[in-house]
């Protein structure tokens, strides 16, 4: 059985990144060096859990 990929809110994301600020975050969004999320018909936004965890394994492998 498929498990469910985890939609995160923006308050999850910085929180498994450790306290980043929201304002930093948002800054990474506008340069593009932040995962890749998607917004809902609401104007919030998510990321998908296998998108953070892709993003921070890229990091990873070019420290």
């Amino acid at each position: 059985m498929r498990r469910r990929d985890e939609l995160l809110t923006v308050a999850q994301v910085l929180d498994e990144l450790g306290g980043v600020s929201r304002r930093t975050f948002y800054r990474w969004r506008e340069i593009g060096k932040a995962p890749q999320g998607i917004r809902l018909p609401n104007g919030e936004l998510r990321i998908y859990r296998s998108d953070l965890e892709a993003w921070l394994e890229s990091l990873r492998s070019a420290a």
